[in-house]
């Protein structure tokens, strides 16, 4: 069944415009001109270049079998010969018991493949959400790395652009077996030092030298230091545990002393004299005083040392010691601590010569503090070595960022790749089921065609059309035979084809009868479609009011009430045939028809769904157009036969042949109007008129002349507005 017909660019639909049905009857009404054909010519013909913005909801549906100008062309103005239609034949009971029998297997199996594929399109459609979801989910990858000044957006290039495309990336990505040793800020770090103009070689930093170490270990320190042990006073230095305090007081004592004596510089008393200044210095004798001069040496070399170590600063402040900088302070500062440690030890020594002092070993101080300058030069140097091949350093990063992004984003990948998998073993599960139904539906056909060679004929359904000729009371033609499978148009005691020597009529009723039986029956022995949809395009354009019933009946018996036909479209100019078609009782027509109005603007054709109400109301809409003199010519001359055709032929039941020969309408200025009127054509193109001929007011009068000597002259005047 078709749910929806789209029309655009083609014809008079310039713009999109849709006819949406759900209903197995559709009635379709419209003025001429409006696109009713254009309609159907894509029914016909979908692949014809001319509809390529256009199409039908689904696109595959039951075959489409079509009524209208290009169908009787096709069929009758250019073959020579009717195609065969192809009837069962009543003689093979079995074979016809057979056919129906694998025609309604192929019902019931295409039921079942519709379901099938209805629970494919459910697993499609779950599956496809569930991967939007990790797509959406992937997507964030590209919002939190790419914009801005984001150093690691160069691992996007190429990926940007598509959600799709990024999520397929990541998924060629392998999950690394164990979580990736650096982080994406560790990346982002290295990247931003690789990349840009300041991206230069470094030099390594110097390792740290104490170039007074081996005073730590100079034996003096464990050596008491004593004066001379002759001297009168060494015992009482000795006892005073002070040699240094005393040397110093010398110092202080005058180079002469006097007979008096001098004042003690740390009594000031007149105790000091000369043979005590004597015994004095005859305690710190020549060793003693080299000794204490090697302590001051050694002193002022391990200060020295200490004043050139370098600043911490060209250690911490390197470009790629960042990761060094706590252990580097650290180190640097038990370096420092130990240093002075030791040279307050020195100061004590020399102040206190006689006692032992022991300076701690600061190498391993040292040689701790350069483990952390070799780590950094060695960064240096891979570095520098890096840098010098950067683009496959790049390279690398890159591949580590998507290793992480794999690893970080694990969960929703698994999630995916679970869900890829069941819908995969799903649609396989379907995809065998419903390769299963099509070859059963094949096979099916297959017997129904082998049955249909031993019983199909031509013969019956060129009777039917026959038969249907007389019942209507056409007898001057009918088709014969003319060689195996096709047959043709003959007038009686004739034997040449005659299809061209028919009235317009004539060809419609014919050509009608043989799409009817070309509906029931079948195109060719191989044709096993159990249904198909039916459309017909203005059937009585060119037919008698005699035959408007006719077919109207026709139609109902053959595709409206025949489950052969799952769906049917009609479509009319005629508001008459337009109503006949219509199911009067409420609750049938809302259960199958749905009516709908083509109508066209300056712009655009459109078209809208129809009121059963709505259907009379045109009536009045014919005569608002007669009524507006600024309509164009065509159109208000159509819409006069219209209401001439809806009052008197249809309402009134009158015949109007005897009206146009009346007097009043004989004189000259009346000849267009009762010329155009007065036609049984329907089809404002068959209708041989100039339309320079027409005159408003000549026509406005004739029509008023029409009803006045039909006795309707107050309707008239009601419904002109006089």
């Amino acid at each position: 069944m078709i749910t929806e017909i789209h029309m655009d660019s083609v014809a008079s639909f310039k713009k999109p415009a849709s006819l949406v049905t759900d209903k197995k009857i559709n009635l379709v009404y419209g003025l001429n001109g409006v696109g009713k054909s254009t309609i159907s010519n894509f029914l016909y013909a979908p692949e014809d270049a001319r509809f390529a913005q256009c199409r039908k909801v689904p696109d595959q549906t039951d075959p489409v079998l079509v009524y209208n100008q290009r169908f009787i062309q096709d069929n009758f103005f250019v073959a020579n010969s009717l195609k065969g239609i192809f009837s069962l034949s009543k003689e093979n009971k079995d074979a016809e018991e057979k056919i129906a029998k694998e025609t309604k297997r192929c019902g019931d199996l295409a039921k079942s493949l519709e379901e099938k594929q209805a629970a494919r399109e459910q697993v499609t459609q779950m599956f496809a959400t569930q991967k939007q979801q990790a797509v959406d989910e992937i997507w964030k990858i590209k919002a939190q790395y790419s914009g801005g000044d984001r150093v690691l957006e160069y691992c996007l290039d190429g990926l940007k652009g598509q959600k799709e495309k990024l999520f397929s990336h990541l998924l060629t990505i392998p999950k690394p077996s164990s979580e990736p040793k650096r982080d994406v800020k560790a990346l982002r770090e290295e990247v931003d030092v690789l990349k840009g103009d300041v991206a230069q070689f470094q030099q390594q930093v110097p390792n740290l030298a104490f170039i007074a170490g081996e005073i730590e270990s100079d034996a003096i320190f464990g050596r008491t230091i004593l004066g001379n042990s002759d001297s009168e006073v060494a015992t009482l230095i000795e006892e005073l545990g002070n040699s240094d305090w005393v040397k110093q007081g010398l110092g202080f004592l005058s180079k002469e002393i006097q007979e008096s004596g001098e004042a003690c510089p740390f009594c000031q008393e007149r105790t000091i004299t000369s043979k005590f200044v004597k015994g004095m210095q005859g305690y710190f004798d020549d060793t003693y005083q080299r000794q204490m001069e090697q302590l001051e040496t050694l002193k002022s070399r391990y200060v020295s040392a200490v004043g050139k170590l370098p600043d911490v600063k060209i250690y911490t402040e390197h470009p790629l010691s960042r990761e060094h900088v706590a252990p580097l302070s650290i180190k640097y500062q038990a370096v420092t601590d130990i240093l002075h440690t030791n040279l307050g030890k020195i100061e004590e020594k020399i102040k206190n010569p006689k006692v032992l002092e022991t300076l701690e070993d600061s190498s391993g101080f040292i040689a701790d503090f350069n483990c952390e300058v070799d780590a950094i030069n060695g960064a240096v140097d891979d570095y520098n070595q890096r840098l010098k091949n950067r683009e496959a350093v790049l390279d690398a990063i890159k591949g580590e960022f998507w290793g992480l992004m794999r690893w970080k984003y694990d969960q929703t990948m698994t999630r995916y790749e679970v869900d890829h998998e069941s819908a995969r073993q799903k649609l396989k599960e379907v995809d065998e089921e419903i390769e299963k139904i099509e070859a059963d539906i094949a096979e099916a056909k297959r017997e129904v065609t082998r049955a249909q060679k031993e019983t199909v004929n031509t013969d019956e359904a060129v009777d039917a059309i026959n038969a249907g000729l007389v019942d209507i009371g056409i007898d001057g033609f009918k088709i014969s035979k003319h060689a195996e499978g096709l047959y043709r148009v003959v007038r009686s005691g004739e034997s040449e084809h005659a299809f061209h020597t028919l009235s317009e009529g004539e060809k419609m009723m014919i050509s009608f009868l043989y799409f009817c039986e070309l509906c029931k029956g079948k195109s060719s022995p191989e044709d096993t479609h159990a249904q198909r949809i039916a459309v017909i395009d203005d059937p009585i354009s060119s037919l008698s009011h005699v035959f408007v019933f006719n077919v109207g009946q026709l139609i109902r018996s053959v595709f409206f009430k025949n489950d052969r036909f799952i769906q049917v479209f009609v479509l009319t100019h005629s508001l008459y045939f337009f109503y006949e078609l219509t199911d009067p009782n409420h609750g049938r027509r809302k259960e199958t028809q749905k009516l709908f109005r083509v109508s066209k603007s300056a712009a655009n054709s459109s078209v809208q769904e129809m009121k059963y109400e709505e259907v009379q109301n045109d009536y009045q809409a014919y005569w608002s157009v007669v009524n507006d003199s600024a309509q164009p010519p065509a159109l208000i001359a159509n819409c006069m036969r219209n209401i001439v055709e809806y009052f008197f032929n249809f309402v009134r039941k009158k015949d109007l042949n005897n009206v146009f020969l009346m007097p009043e309408l004989r004189d000259a200025k009346f000849q267009a109007f009762c010329r155009y009127i007065n036609r049984e054509s329907h089809s404002l193109g068959q209708n041989v008129i100039d339309m320079k001929e027409f005159n408003y007011d000549t026509f406005k009068e004739g029509l008023r002349l029409v009803f006045e000597k039909t006795g309707y002259s107050d309707h008239y005047k009601e419904m002109a507005k006089v």
